[in-house]
């Protein structure tokens, strides 16, 4: 593998590991494979660069790249930070080191490497990737957006190839967008709440946390004599996934809240940007084929478009999840650097 002409790379940040990735100027991704290192984000800034930097260098040294071909740098991480990088004053799940309070991630970055470094939150750059691959050459008409079920519910917009970042950068927030609880509750069942404070959001149903803090338990009472009831409630929100994957109703019941949680999220969607294409992604659809087109199914059903939209829109899957955030901060990286050099419309990968 070798580069052509000018490239830029894309780096992924996250709690344990960072993944890398090389864009040519052709839109060629140079690796088809994860690339990862660990990430040292527990032990601080000073280390955690470092591990970056040596990333970066790991990337190159893979593809073959020389350093002097790279025109900017792509970074994503787990917010919350700002649209420029600055993780929060409070800081984060993943930044717990004191030292990550009100930290210059992408400015810090971009001193050490002496190269332009363009940030997005890892929601933001799945979703760029994912727009990307979906449009091809149409990516810069088109508009997206992106849920993706984790820890929390991350995900983004994507307007015209680009990603929406709004005026404090949580445009694309999406997981803390209020939804109808009426419907989606069952009659009994307590209004679920957010990490973040709120309650009744999207986060706080579409979630590992929300099954953990708000779901399981409430099924579980509905289904006595259920095996995960002896397991701790964080295991246990971790196992649902293999049961309604096995059939299970009561986990069924639990993914279905979850898939029409989705479905209404993106049907507010619809009438705030109305995409032409809406993205699920994250573990909850790295599954087995039968489940994951299940779960698409539901929140298909759950997506409320009118006849207009149903003609030009479509629900489809995240791809290659686990490497949309490095490569989607590459194309972010590219967009950045293309007053210099000429914009690839298309990407491909390496060995496809």
């Amino acid at each position: 593998m070798s580069v052509t002409g000018w490239a830029v790379v894309g780096l992924d940040n996250g709690g344990t590991c960072n993944n890398a990735t090389v864009l040519d100027g052709t839109g060629h991704f140079l690796l088809d494979h994860l690339v990862e290192t660990p990430s040292l984000v527990r032990q601080g800034p000073t280390d955690a660069l470092r591990a970056l930097v040596e990333s970066f260098d790991n990337a190159l040294r893979l593809t073959g790249t020389p350093r002097a071909a790279v025109h900017a740098v792509g970074l994503d991480t787990p917010g919350p930070a700002s649209a420029a990088g600055v993780i929060s004053s409070r800081g984060a799940t993943n930044f717990i080191h004191p030292q990550w309070r009100g930290f210059d991630v992408r400015a810090a970055l971009e001193s050490t490497l002496g190269l332009p470094v363009v940030y997005n939150n890892d929601g933001n750059a799945a979703a760029l990737y994912a727009h990307h691959v979906h449009f091809g050459g149409a990516a810069g008409e088109r508009s997206s957006v992106a849920a993706i079920v984790g820890t929390g519910l991350g995900g983004g917009a994507v307007v015209n190839g680009r990603v929406l970042k709004g005026a404090a950068g949580t445009a694309g927030e999406l997981g803390h967008v209020h939804i109808p609880m009426v419907g989606l509750l069952a009659a009994d069942q307590p209004v679920p709440t957010c990490n973040c404070g709120f309650t009744g959001d999207a986060e706080s149903v579409a979630s590992l946390t929300g099954i953990e803090l708000n779901l399981l338990g409430y099924w579980l009472g509905r289904y006595p004599g259920h095996p995960l009831a002896a397991e701790d409630p964080h295991r246990a929100a971790k196992l649902v996934r293999g049961y309604a994957e096995d059939g299970d109703p009561m986990a069924l019941e639990i993914f279905g809240q979850q898939a029409q949680a989705i479905g209404r999220l993106f049907t507010i969607l619809a009438n705030v940007i109305d995409p032409d294409a809406y993205f699920v992604g994250g573990g909850v659809v790295e599954t087995g084929p039968a489940f994951r087109e299940w779960f698409l199914g539901q929140v298909q059903a759950f997506t409320a478009l009118r006849d207009e939209q149903l003609e030009v829109a479509n629900v489809a899957l995240v791809p290659d999840l686990d490497m949309a955030g490095a490569r989607g901060s590459a194309i972010a990286a590219a967009a950045a650097a293309a007053a210099a050099v000429p914009l690839p419309t298309t990407v491909t990968i390496a060995g496809r």
